[in-house]
């Protein structure tokens, strides 16, 4: 898995693009909901391909590992998923979101 945080930031939307038209599977995960001290806002971006190479983020490092699995899943098979890391979701304290805070996190393919 490789990350390109260290760099300025950048448009997902802008990168998924490029990404896609390089011919790489790529899926966009977005915070939909948030709720707390959460780590991100909603509309939050991590745009993930079928490597595991990511950029953006959707929890400042606390679930992008999970986030970043789940999407090779959503990239295979094409069907959407709906995930949610809180404080009181052991998964969450697995990954490190510690915060106190609860996300959503909508996962898609992009065509």
């Amino acid at each position: 898995m490789s990350a390109t945080s260290d760099r300025p930031a950048a448009d997902p939307l802008a990168i998924a693009e490029a990404w896609a038209r390089e011919g790489r599977q790529v899926a966009l995960a977005t915070v939909v909901e948030t709720w707390g001290s959460a780590p991100r806002p909603a509309g939050s971006h991590l745009v993930i391909d079928a490597d595991g190479a990511f950029e953006g983020s959707v929890s400042g490092g606390c679930v992008e590992g999970a986030v970043v699995g789940e999407a090779a899943e959503v990239i295979a098979s094409g069907e959407p998923r709906l995930l949610e890391f809180g404080v009181a979701d052991e998964t969450a304290w697995r990954v490190g979101l510690s915060c106190g805070g609860r996300i959503k996190v909508f996962v898609e393919k992009v065509a």
